[in-house]
């Protein structure tokens, strides 16, 4: 599990095929590796991965097929920033919002422009994922936690300030560029208790707007 909150940026030293698979090995330069160890999880571009090899300043881990499909790990080069975040601890401040580091899909930035420090980006989603955009709500777009501006039928916008773009590779998107989307995980499991229901009932049976007034949710 993660927050959304970057430690780090790192440079990809190594991104090669194995067998089905690809062997990623990421430089951590500013992350403190000291207290992972094999088989932990660190958050590379939103993306769970977990720890296999690790030095003083580096780490590596296997990517999926089905990781590649989904994200955009495949498109890394040598020497590509990415975003880092080691799982959260129990024992953590949680500063951003609940991120599984289980990419929803890939998402493009459809304009960049600046206001005042800040830089207010646009974002299109794939049709399946819009529909989890909410005005104030929050998202990650490569790990980072972010709160939503406007929505659409088709993506979102957000204002970035001066100190993500510094600590982040937020700053080096370009229109057209992608990124990977995790769409809000509170959204996704609120869907699926809809569709269920409750013992098998329909939708309309559980959440309607005589059941919003009972639980003080919509006034009379």
């Amino acid at each position: 599990m993660f927050t959304g909150i970057i430690e780090a940026t790192g440079t990809v030293r190594n991104l090669q095929q194995v067998g089905e698979e690809y062997w990623l090995t990421v430089k951590t330069r500013k992350l403190d590796l000291a207290d992972v160890k094999v088989g932990d999880s660190i958050a590379v571009d939103g993306c769970c991965l977990t720890v296999v090899d690790l030095g003083d300043n580096y780490f590596s881990a296997y990517v999926s097929q089905e990781t590649l499909r989904h994200t955009t790990l495949g498109s890394l080069e040598r020497d590509s920033r990415v975003n880092l975040e080691k799982a959260m601890l129990a024992s953590s401040r949680f500063s951003g919002h609940i991120v599984s580091g289980h990419v929803d899909g890939v998402g493009a930035v459809v304009s960049i422009k600046p206001e005042g420090k800040s830089l207010q980006f646009e974002f299109e989603l794939p049709s399946n994922l819009a529909k989890y955009a909410a005005a104030k709500g929050s998202i990650c777009v490569d790990g980072v936690s972010l709160t939503i501006n406007t929505v659409s039928d088709t993506g979102f916008s957000i204002n970035v300030i001066p100190h993500t773009q510094d600590e982040t590779v937020i700053a080096n998107y370009s229109v057209s560029q992608q990124v990977n989307i995790e769409v809000d995980l509170v959204a996704r499991y609120l869907e699926r208790l809809i569709q269920a229901g409750q013992d098998g009932e329909s939708a309309s049976a559980i959440i309607d707007i005589n059941f919003l007034k009972t639980h003080g949710f919509q006034s009379t």
